[in-house]
């Protein structure tokens, strides 16, 4: 998910209470919780760092470490202070058990919420390189940043009013997301299952999230033998869209030898859960195709150049 939404997630939990355990516990959910993106600087490699992202900083060695160096962190800040005498008088004494506790809440929802998305995540680097994907919410959904961020606002608002039920709104927001997620997930599994129950009966289907209609997914197919299209899908019905059927062009046989010369088309190759190959005049365009029609798409693809 994006940043903002992790942030959110980390503020809705602390505001649910928890932020009273602790002094700091604030900026530590919210930090931890955007935790695992240390890797995004990777991005200066540009397609390339599609074989970096969401890979060790997701996975279990830096889930068990960051959480305790954050912890850490964060205990030393809070000493420096007190030793300036510039520690403000309002904050609660740092309890470590606590802020550890606090700090891998808030690191664990990360990836959480990456796996929600098509984009993938690697759980298991680096003991394990394979992706896992959730196919259940856009990468920005709207819908719960409205949720997090009214709940947030309105709790902060009861808390400054000396409200004893403070902590309401922000749970109310929690299990608003909560059960948004569920039928999220059971819209896309259901989104699937149709596609893949017609013909040309697929062999695989990827439930895409749309943006804002949350309600609907573009369904992406494709069959044993190498053809591939899209179908607009709800939990109950799916449009099959015209003139849908196109070869994957995976089985070219200069694909394997021009991509072992070529570092981005590697990594797109280790990346894509949908590659799709499109020879044209100036060469062959790797690109997956769960972008292949997002603004982004540039982003997603390279071009091979024959010799």
């Amino acid at each position: 998910m994006d940043n903002l939404t992790h942030s959110l997630i980390g503020a809705a939990l602390a505001q649910c209470g928890l932020k009273r355990r602790t002094g700091l516990a604030m900026p530590a959910m919210i930090l931890a919780a955007n935790l695992p993106d240390i890797d995004a600087p990777c991005a200066v490699y540009g397609v390339e760092s599609l074989s970096m992202r969401r890979g060790i900083t997701h996975g279990p060695i830096a889930l068990i470490l960051l959480p305790v160096l954050l912890a850490g962190a964060l205990i030393a800040f809070d000493r420096w202070q007190a030793r300036r005498g510039k520690r403000p008088e309002g904050r609660l004494p740092v309890h470590p058990g606590w802020l550890i506790a606090l700090c891998y809440l808030g690191t664990l929802t990360h990836p959480l919420f990456d796996w929600f998305n098509t984009y993938g995540i690697r759980l298991l680097e680096p003991f394990s390189s394979r992706w896992f994907y959730g196919d259940t919410l856009f990468i920005i959904d709207i819908w719960i940043l409205i949720m997090l961020g009214t709940g947030i606002f309105r709790s902060l608002k009861a808390e400054r009013a000396g409200r004893a039920d403070w902590t309401g709104p922000a749970r109310l927001a929690c299990g608003g997301v909560a059960a948004y997620v569920a039928a999220n997930m059971a819209i896309s599994h259901m989104a699937a299952r149709q596609v893949m129950a017609e013909a040309p009966y697929p062999v695989m289907a990827v439930a895409s999230p749309i943006p804002i209609a949350f309600w609907e997914r573009d369904v992406l197919w494709r069959t044993a033998d190498g053809w591939y299209g899209t179908m607009r899908c709800t939990a109950l019905s799916c449009v099959r869209y015209p003139r849908e059927l196109k070869r994957t062009g995976m089985d070219d046989p200069r694909i394997p030898a021009l991509a072992a010369k070529d570092p981005a088309a590697r990594a797109i190759l280790f990346w894509s859960r949908m590659p799709v190959a499109e020879a044209g005049p100036k060469g062959i365009l790797l690109s997956d195709q769960r972008f292949m029609n997002s603004p982004a798409r540039g982003t997603f693809s390279v071009l091979l150049k024959p010799d």
